[in-house]
This record gives C-alpha cells, sequence and structure tokens, in this order.
C-alpha cells in the first residue's frame, strides 16, 4: 500500500471503514468509485470478501484499520459493537495524526456521546452522522447524513461524504445528528404503518390499492418518499429483499421509545405501532422488509397473506 502524502490525504484520504454490513458495503463501494482507497474490517468473514470483491483491502482488526486509515467510518449494528471498537481504538493507541472517526450508527445518544469523549483522549475528533436513508444502489440521490459536531469537522466529513450523499448537512453540536434521525426514524415508523392499514382498508372496500399509491404517491398533500418505497412491496406482497429489516427496525424503535421516555415526551401513535412490528417477528417477518407490517393488518382483517 502506497504512504500518502499530506497533498493526497487532503484530497484523497484513505478511509477505514468498520463495519461492512450493507449500509457500510454501500459506502465503501461509492468510495473506491471515487478513487479513495478503502481499508476495512467486520468480524464476518462474508463481510470481508465483499470488501475484498469491491477492490478495497480486508484487515484482520478494528486496530489495524485504525493504523492504515486517516479517516474512519463506523456502521455498526449496535451498542455492544460501538463499545467494542471505541475500546480496540484505545489499544491501537495515538494516531500520528488527527484521525477523524464518523460514526453513521443509529444507537442511543448517550452511548454516542461516551464513544466521542473516549475517541479523544487518544487524539481522535468524532462526528456523529447517522443517515437518514435505506440500502440503495443510488445513495447519492436517496441518502441524507445529519452530521453534528464541530463546524470544521463537519465541512471535512461533509467533503468526505460526497461519494456517496448529496447531502450531508451540520445540523448542530455533537448529538444533534442522532436526535435528528430519531425524530425522523419516530415518522417512518408510523408512516410504515399507516400506508399498511391503508392498503388493507382498500382492499376490503375492493378498491385496488395500486390506484391509491398511484393518486397519491407523488401527491404534494400526501405523498412521501416512503409511501412510494413501502407501498409498491405492500401492493405485490413481496417484502424481499429488505430495505429494512424488521428485526434491526425493532433496535430503533426501542431507541425512539427509551428516548422518548427520558425527556418526558409521550408517543401515542409510535406506542400503538409498536405491537404491529412485534406481530410481524412473530409471523416469522423479521428478516423481512419492514413493509410487512402488512401481512399482520391483514391477517386483522381475516386475509391470511403470506408467510
Amino acid at each position: 500500500m502506497r504512504r500518502a502524502s499530506s497533498t493526497v490525504n487532503q484530497r484523497t484520504p484513505r478511509v477505514g471503514i468498520l463495519g461492512l454490513g450493507i449500509m457500510g458495503s454501500i459506502m465503501a463501494r461509492a468510495l473506491l468509485q471515487a478513487g479513495h482507497e478503502v481499508v476495512g474490517y467486520d468480524p464476518l468473514p462474508a463481510a470481508r470478501s465483499r470488501l475484498r470483491r469491491s477492490g478495497g483491502l480486508a484487515l484482520a482488526s478494528v486496530s489495524e484499520v485504525a493504523k492504515h486509515a486517516d479517516v474512519l467510518i463506523c456502521s455498526l449494528p449496535s451498542t455492544a459493537a460501538l463499545h467494542a471498537v471505541v475500546a480496540d481504538l484505545a489499544q491501537a493507541g495515538r494516531p500520528k495524526a488527527a484521525q477523524m472517526v464518523i460514526e453513521t450508527s443509529t444507537l442511543p445518544l448517550t452511548d454516542k456521546l461516551a464513544a466521542a469523549t473516549a475517541l479523544r483522549k487518544p487524539g481522535r475528533q468524532m462526528v456523529d452522522a447517522p443517515i437518514s436513508g435505506t440500502a440503495t444502489p443510488t445513495p447519492q440521490q436517496h441518502w441524507i447524513i445529519y452530521m453534528s459536531g464541530t463546524q470544521a469537522a463537519c465541512r471535512e466529513a461533509a467533503a468526505l461524504a460526497k461519494a456517496f450523499t448529496l447531502q450531508a448537512p451540520r445540523v448542530g453540536a455533537l448529538g444533534a445528528g442522532t436526535k435528528l434521525k430519531l425524530a425522523a426514524n419516530h415518522l417512518v415508523a408510523i408512516y410504515n404503518i399507516a400506508y399498511a392499514e391503508m392498503v388493507t382498508l382498500c382492499r376490503r372496500m375492493g378498491l385496488d390499492p395500486s390506484v391509491a399509491l398511484a393518486h397519491m404517491g407523488n401527491s404534494p398533500y400526501i405523498g412521501t418518499g416512503a409511501m412510494r418505497l413501502r407501498m409498491p412491496m405492500m401492493i405485490e406482497r413481496n417484502y424481499e429483499p429488505a430495505t429494512m429489516k424488521i428485526a434491526l427496525w425493532q433496535k430503533d424503535m426501542q431507541i425512539i421509545s427509551d428516548m422518548a421516555r427520558s425527556v418526558h415526551c409521550p408517543t401515542p401513535l409510535l406506542d400503538t405501532c409498536g405491537p404491529i412490528y412485534t406481530a410481524a417477528m412473530a409471523m416469522g417477518l423479521g428478516d423481512a422488509d419492514t413493509a410487512a407490517t402488512a401481512e399482520v393488518l391483514a391477517r386483522m382483517a381475516g386475509d391470511a397473506g403470506v408467510s
């Protein structure tokens, strides 16, 4: 691997990705296509192989990635994974130059802030930058990354993120990104169930729900991106490949509920939607897209549906 000069680092920093799941892999491919060197680590061999096939270099540990990268991007599935990464980075020691960590996961705010504090000690600065969007082959058109942190750090992170999104605004001080992401997911959680209910209502009335989508999907008043993404799946009753698995969405729902309780905010609509997602899990739909909640409503309406 060639040694990057400071000039090269300013133009095309070598990027290390920690967590090579669906979103991490999409970012890796986009960065490679933009001309960056990409190294990465994931505990799953299949994820590391996916990076190699894309043209990146899969390394054996978090600390190895930290040693070879100028900038780190975290795309992690859980708080436990974040804690493990922070611990491994602490063991990696102080980087030769200030190293930015762009944390894109949807995780509890308290854990993100604790990670930022722990990373700061060995000379790393974290940007809280959760992604609003789903797995898509064209993230530039669909993702919004809510950057939060110092203005200088967010500018640097946004410049790098141009490889995989056209929208990476700074939304405030560290932690504001996670707050905004939780607010967005709160709304999507309700939207999903509302669309499932509408599709079921249309069928019970004898109206083809595709007619409703055709006339509402692009409406400036009631049309949304979530409607255009999820209603076609509900209409076709085909929920794979999942853009967001119900099992993973349950994690986000819990984070939102915990945050709402911590700030004493009532969430009656979210609380009503929660059991629908849980019922979908009980029906064996955990790996299906969240649009599969339509099958819960269908069963409640007396339609056996799919399983």
